[in-house]
């Protein structure tokens, strides 16, 4: 099923955005999954590029050359 972009970024419908179907004997709704019991999109990014780093620094070395010190 397609939803129109337009739609879509107003009801904040991302890619890979789960839904659910409701219906009440004359309008179907389209509405956003429950989280309970699943990874969400965030949930599942971080989980993907976890250990993926290539640079052994730590988080201060990090920082401090964000600020150029």
């Amino acid at each position: 099923m397609t939803i129109p972009a337009d739609i879509r970024a107003k009801a904040g419908l991302l890619p890979h955005t789960e839904v659910e179907f409701d219906y009440d004997g004359e309008v179907v709704r389209i509405v956003r999954a429950a989280a309970e019991g699943r990874s969400g999109r965030g949930r599942r990014l971080v989980d993907r590029l976890r250990g993926s780093a290539t640079v052994r620094m730590s988080t201060d070395e990090i920082m401090a050359l964000t600020r150029g010190e």
